[in-house]
């Protein structure tokens, strides 16, 4: 009886022995990685970059004089370091060009005059010089409301918001991920059924209301039609932050639009306030805003470090390089695009072997819908709208984006590839004593790895800390330098050399997730 038990415990090792050997072993080159991390920890240049984008050259619209000058101080910069084919890649038609060339406002009541922290919102007219006026409130929210002003606004400041309430802030808008959020993270979603609840599809709160879809072009002809000098509205934020975006077309054919500005909830509320109790208050402001009409396309940055061995075979790393128009757009995006920059500086200055080839790719127009990354993506690989995939598509090995500011790696998304897991917890290990221990199979959103991941790519955004992102930093007049943690990107820098070099050296590409249906143009979401 003993006899048979040993045999059959020998028989299931013996039959365990060609399972355990087939397993792969991911390979991890820590002598590559201590080189990386010694170049990109104690020689690091990634502060200089972003002082360069972000002091230097400053906001980055799409279309805008800065940008192209970014883009050339960018260029000579790859140039500098050696890199390949450095190009800047032309796609289009974007629109027209826009930037504020001059902003001054200030509100004038019978106690004085005061300064006011405001913005004019991108593509939208000035006010042809300084225009001082009378305010008045005009809060529009339906049809009904266009004859309760008709007639009365021509020659004034309008302000077109409610007051809201500003809640003491008694939480820090910056932090970093909790030990139980990264688990969280890293753990599958599962959608709840849908229907039956207000706000989900089918429910009774997932309407628009009882306006019409275009609504707000109504409501900002009819300001226009009226003859307002300006439309003013209270930004979302406090303490100062004014989030501001678009307020006008980019197309020579969208319609005309009034001047508009996002106005601090703080300094809003006090001419709010004034209007309330009767007490007239007047504003000056010199709003210069000017379009360009001269190249309606824009373009990318691209540049590339050969191969050795699987030359025509490509891991690309990139991140958006335009932000909108108030700050600097520090955190958005120019912390990624600096970010990129180092980690193609450091694996020149390593002097690295990769055997595929590395291409750097930093997209325009990403603010409006990824715009720059599916031109790209679109030229090169396939076209999302009839998955007709052309030769390139599959040379290609794995893209890296990162586009949630300035906080530290964390983790990857997965965008739902479990094959690709197994190798990036390998790839991990090294940088865990940075704090890189999360993998997410969870999909994220809004930036420009889904063009890559839209057309069967494996593309992926790094989990970063959110530190100030979304409370204070993403869109707002305080995407700055001082709000970049300067130690948070240079480990970033570190990480996303290091699996750049991975992939390009690996045997094997990353592995994918089955090629998607077309997706016509009707059904493709930004």
């Amino acid at each position: 009886m003993a006899s048979s038990r040993t045999m059959g415990i020998f028989l299931i090792l013996l039959l365990a022995i060609p399972i355990v050997a087939q397993m792969p072993t991911e390979k991890v080159d820590l002598d590559a990685i201590y080189r990386i991390k010694d170049e990109g920890l104690n020689r690091s240049q990634v502060m200089d970059s972003l002082s360069y984008l972000t002091d230097v050259f400053g906001p980055r619209l799409t279309g805008s004089p800065q940008i192209k000058a970014a883009a050339e101080w960018t260029k000579k910069k790859l140039m500098e370091w050696e890199l390949t084919n450095v190009n800047l890649e032309s796609w289009g038609p974007f629109g027209r060009g826009w930037a504020n060339e001059k902003f001054m406002a200030r509100a004038i009541s019978g106690a004085g005059s005061f300064p006011l922290i405001a913005y004019p919102k991108a593509w939208t007219p000035g006010t042809n010089g300084v225009v001082e006026a009378d305010v008045m409130t005009a809060v529009v929210n339906n049809d009904s409301d266009f004859e309760k002003y008709r007639g009365q606004l021509r020659g004034k400041y309008v302000m077109t918001t409610a007051m809201r309430d500003v809640p003491a802030e008694f939480q820090a808008p910056g932090r970093r991920f909790t030990d139980d959020e990264l688990v969280n993270l890293s753990n599958q979603t599962v959608q709840s059924p849908r229907g039956g609840g207000p706000g989900q599809r089918g429910g009774p709160g997932g309407g628009r209301g009882n306006n019409a879809p275009n609504f707000n072009q109504r409501r900002l002809k009819f300001f226009l039609d009226e003859g307002v000098i300006a439309t003013i509205e209270a930004g979302q934020g406090s303490g100062g932050t004014v989030f501001v975006q678009s307020g006008g077309g980019r197309n020579l054919t969208d319609p005309p639009v009034p001047a508009q500005v996002v106005m601090a909830v703080e300094h809003y509320g006090r001419i709010w306030r004034m209007l309330e109790r009767k007490v007239p208050v007047r504003i000056e402001m010199d709003i210069q805003n000017k379009f360009y009409d001269g190249d309606l396309n824009s373009f990318n940055i691209v540049g590339e470090i050969p191969g050795t061995d699987k030359t025509d075979e490509v891991v690309m790393l990139g991140a958006h390089f335009d932000s909108w128009h108030t700050g600097t757009g520090a955190t958005d995006n120019a912390a990624g695009s600096a970010v990129m920059l180092e980690a193609t500086r450091i694996l020149k200055a390593t002097h690295l072997k990769m055997r595929r080839t590395v291409r750097l790719g930093l997209w325009t127009g990403e603010e409006e819908g990824l715009l720059g990354s599916r031109a790209y993506v679109t030229q090169h690989f396939a076209d999302r709208a009839d998955m007709m995939l052309k030769a390139d598509h599959a040379k290609f090995a794995g893209y890296f984006n990162v586009d949630n500011g300035t906080g530290a790696i964390r983790g990857v998304y997965l965008q739902g590839n479990e094959a690709v897991a197994p190798i990036f917890q390998a790839w991990m290990q090294p940088f865990k004593n940075l704090g890189m221990t999360t993998l997410s199979i969870r999909n994220t959103g809004g930036t420009d790895h889904l063009s890559f991941d839209a057309v069967g790519l494996p593309g992926f955004q790094f989990i970063q800390d959110p530190v100030e992102y979304n409370s204070r930093t993403h869109h707002s007049n305080m995407d700055v330098y001082e709000r970049i943690q300067g130690p948070d990107m240079m480990k970033n820098a570190v990480i996303v050399a290091s699996f750049v070099y991975l992939t390009a050296n690996r045997d094997e590409k990353l592995p994918r997730k089955p090629l998607p249906a077309p997706q016509p143009p009707a059904r493709q979401e930004q």
